[in-house]
């Protein structure tokens, strides 16, 4: 759906990663894994989860055939779900778009605890989502909250308001905004650093 490149997100954290020396992160909907690949490639180690058995399939496919088996595991998991099987050592925790999905603020206060837990003292979360300059924002189907439904998928939009909401356990370091597709979507790039 988007190509195969990394995503402007995933070049812009590689970045943040590398300045604040992390090297072990967890992708929370990892997609068809073009931004998986694209930090195994640059020697970051990734744990990618996403809901998809057959996106997890890819992933393992495309990790085994480029030789990034020992960077890269892969997990079909549902985030809504419990973190325990997780370890607790990630030094950052990485998803595009994820929070914009079908999940409500109260569903994102439970996620946002639960990669707070598994993340090491000063870890970095860093997720990105659409924001409410985006052109389709109000339209569609009102569902709840800021979540629209449009053409059959449901999209959570984000203002700054909300996303200062779900700093519970995080200090903001940085809120970029870029633009993202033909249409184009407008996106919000929210970097937190964990502290409590």
């Amino acid at each position: 759906m988007f190509g195969l490149d990394p995503s402007y997100a995933a070049q812009k954290s590689l970045e943040i990663f590398k300045k604040n020396n992390i090297k072990n992160i967890i992708e929370l909907g990892s997609g068809l894994g073009r931004d998986t690949i694209y930090f195994a490639k640059n020697n970051i180690k990734v744990h990618a989860l996403d809901f998809s058995p057959s996106a997890i399939n890819k992933i393992n496919e495309k990790s085994s055939s480029l030789g990034l088996d020992k960077l890269i595991t892969t997990e079909v998991f549902d985030v809504r779900k419990d973190f325990t099987f997780v370890k607790k050592d990630f030094d950052g925790c990485y998803s595009h778009m994820l929070y914009c999905m079908a999940l409500t603020l109260d569903e994102l206060e439970i996620l946002n605890k639960k990669i707070n837990n598994i993340l090491k003292e000063g870890g970095l979360n860093i997720y990105t989502v659409r924001n409410t300059s985006d052109g389709d924002y109000k339209k569609g189907l009102h569902i709840t909250e800021d979540l629209y439904e449009m053409n059959g998928f449901i999209v959570h939009f984000f203002s700054d308001e909300k996303i200062k909401r779900l700093l519970n356990g995080y200090k903001n370091l940085e809120i970029i905004r870029f633009e993202e597709g033909n249409f184009p979507r407008k996106l919000s790039m929210v970097i937190n650093k964990k502290t409590s």
